[in-house]
């Protein structure tokens, strides 16, 4: 009894260590490929680095924390919304059938929540977190608001278990779709490098940096485009893909974002300040 107060310590110790771990084994790729291949030359401990380690594991940590509850809810409600039958028939499908189907329904529920991510104003405040990055590498993959992290692993993971393609409690029932899914995680840390490779035709059936990297470019409506994690197909059917040949010039976003962890936490929290008119704007910068 005595050593239950410390139990939950040494699961969050436990599970720190594991993500000390495997930051170890992405830096150990990444660094050197970034160094040889770089697409542009920045420092290691480039700009918000610091911020970024903190988002790798605040984010590492919190979808086990929070994102059990609302998922239950979630396929509990697409559960009585569907016919019973429709699970018990996936259920029997092969194993390369329900790694297919995983993979095709939670990237399209993903491109999906992406995609709202930028066109509903509410979602972009907190989503603009994570393209307020002005320059790109692995680390960045892990820059996400808490509430944007939420809404798009709950969007993407819900269909998936709904439909019985993966089982969260039961890791080994439908174990390979699981580990599709790691895989795309994984591949975020690939499209978000600083590195200048393009793969030619290899870039239609998945994503890249040089498919990545535009989405991240700043000025424009040109970031609202490629919105896939890993097939670029779906860019293509929903008519938001773009890979010219060439790099963008330039990262981030045009509105204000504060430098620090904290302050990046709370700013889509606040109210949205009201935009100036051009004359007042001008008498306020004198």
């Amino acid at each position: 009894m005595a050593a239950e107060p410390y139990r939950d310590l040494f699961v969050l110790l436990f599970a720190a260590g594991r993500l000390a771990v495997w930051l170890a084994v992405f830096a150990a790729v990444f660094a050197p490929i970034e160094r040889i291949f770089a697409l542009r030359r920045q420092k290691i401990f480039r700009k918000e680095f610091a911020v970024d380690l903190g988002y790798y594991f605040l984010n590492g940590l919190l979808p086990g924390l929070v994102l059990g509850a609302p998922i239950s809810l979630a396929v509990l409600a697409i559960h009585r919304a569907i016919p019973g039958g429709v699970p018990a028939t996936i259920a029997g499908w092969p194993i390369w059938l329900k790694a297919c189907a995983t993979m095709a329904v939670g990237e399209t529920a993903y491109y999906w929540a992406h995609r709202l991510s930028h066109q509903i104003p509410f979602l972009w405040r907190f989503h603009a977190v994570h393209h307020s990055a002005e320059e790109l590498d692995f680390l960045v993959n892990t820059r996400m608001h808490p509430v944007d992290l939420v809404w798009s692993r709950m969007a993407m993971l819900t269909p998936v278990y709904a439909l019985g393609l993966a089982n969260p409690v039961r890791f080994g029932d439908g174990l390979f779709a699981a580990i599709i899914l790691i895989i795309g995680s994984a591949w975020g840390y690939f499209i978000h490098s600083n590195v200048r490779w393009r793969l030619g035709r290899f870039e239609w059936f998945l994503t890249t940096p040089g498919f990545h990297h535009w989405h991240h470019t700043r000025g424009g409506k040109r970031r609202d485009c490629n919105y896939a994690s890993m097939l670029p197909v779906l860019d293509r059917i929903f008519g938001t893909h773009y890979l010219p040949n060439a790099w963008p010039e330039r990262y981030g976003i045009d509105e204000p974002m504060p430098d620090s962890l904290a302050g990046q936490f709370i700013h889509p929290l606040t109210p949205p300040r009201p935009s100036l008119p051009a004359k007042d704007a001008r008498a306020a910068g004198q």
